[in-house]
């Protein structure tokens, strides 16, 4: 049990000094994984209270290893992607976990415990094994000191990652979220580097402790997790997941999504960089990690829910607006602020109601003809063009 007290101890109360409590003003503190944040005193009592909870959380995750094994979350579990028909199949005791494991994921897995929860559930561990153990190292030997348009765009974008950042803006870091990203862009050529991707690795390595697994995160999150293509050339994966949310936002979140089309708002001018950071670069770095353990365990559908939850969250305000500035700013605001894990997940899985993975791929390929006759037809004119200017 060490390492729980050791665990325990990493999370300090924040005590925001009398005057700036009198005045309301705002202060600034570190998280637990090192990002500055900004925040009032009721921001910071919010965070209090959470870290509370995580406390109270970790300690059920303690009792569990203690009377169930390490890694009792990888017994016999029904996968929540497989549906409930598999219920009869399966002994009620891996029913049981199942369910208990959802519920326990939900409301957070111990930071100390994050990094082999989520290399195990999400896959990471098994795509690891299929090949030598050397493969890492061997990877990036191999690609050392070669010059492509990926490595140039992932030099360009490491200063921009979290600057500020105690451990990711140093050469140090730097160096290791360049090894992660260099490799990564040489083991599947078509997706090679895509902006955004800088910050989930980011985040993935400061979890994971090791560059290593981190690089397998990442691999686990684009081959198996994500949807196809979001991150190729040309982002038609991203696309496809755009205009499925509008559909989703206008089924689940109707008043909402006819109030924005009469002022024309796009909602991918604020979700397309949700989906592509993962939210790494918009929601407070212990929220982010929140969403990533329901994430790697439910799949990408998740995406979805939180954020049709963050239009919900602020569905009257967003209705008063006039502006599609407005729209935006107020988005923005809640989501830097969104300090409560538990109030954006409640309402992401009680109240935008149940959505299943089979729903939503039935959306993507409604949406994935036309996206791909846009971008053929985009294409076409972008070649025509070049032909007139020869």
């Amino acid at each position: 049990m060490d390492i729980a007290f050791e665990w325990q101890a990493q999370f300090h109360i924040l005590r925001p000094s009398i005057h700036a409590r009198r005045a309301n003003i705002i202060v600034k503190f570190q998280d637990l994984y090192g990002f500055t944040v900004e925040g009032n005193v009721d921001d910071v009592n919010v965070l209090n209270e959470v870290r509370e909870k995580v406390r109270q959380q970790g300690r059920v995750w303690w009792a569990l290893e203690a009377s169930k094994g390490a890694n009792w979350y990888l017994q016999p579990q029904i996968s929540i992607s497989q549906g409930i028909g598999l219920k009869s199949s399966l002994k009620l005791s891996g029913f049981v976990n199942a369910i208990t494991l959802k519920k326990l994921i939900r409301k957070g897995i111990p930071p100390v415990l994050r990094p082999k929860v989520w290399f195990s559930l999400s896959g990471a561990a098994k795509k690891k094994s299929t090949v030598p153990e050397s493969y890492y190292n061997d990877l990036l030997k191999a690609v050392q000191g070669m010059d492509t348009p990926a490595t140039r765009q992932i030099d360009h974008d490491l200063p921009r990652t979290f600057p500020g950042h105690p451990w990711l803006d140093t050469p140090e870091g730097h160096a290791a979220l360049r090894r992660v990203l260099v490799g990564y862009s040489f083991r599947d050529s078509d997706v090679g580097y895509c902006q955004g991707l800088n910050y989930v690795a980011a985040l993935l390595l400061l979890v994971m402790k090791t560059e290593e697994d981190a690089f397998w995160m990442l691999a686990v999150l684009l081959e198996n997790v994500l949807v196809n293509d979001c991150y190729t050339t040309n982002l038609s994966g991203c696309h496809v997941e755009q205009r499925v949310f509008k559909d989703l936002l206008a089924k689940k979140c109707p008043r909402i999504a006819a109030h924005l089309e009469a002022l024309e708002f796009d909602v991918s001018l604020v979700a397309t960089e949700w989906f592509l950071c993962l939210f790494s670069k918009s929601l407070p770095s212990e929220t982010t990690l929140r969403v990533w353990d329901v994430l790697f365990y439910e799949g990408a559908k998740v995406l979805f829910h939180v954020a049709l939850a963050i239009f919900k969250m602020k569905e009257h305000e967003l209705l008063l607006t006039h502006q599609v500035g407005d729209i935006i700013n107020i988005l923005q605001r809640t989501t830097h602020h969104l300090f409560d894990p538990d109030e954006l997940l409640t309402v992401a899985f009680d109240k935008i109601g149940f959505m299943t993975t089979n729903t939503i791929s039935k959306q993507r390929k409604k949406q994935e003809t036309e996206v791909m006759k846009e971008l053929d037809l985009r294409m076409r004119r972008l070649n025509s063009i070049r032909t007139d200017e020869k």
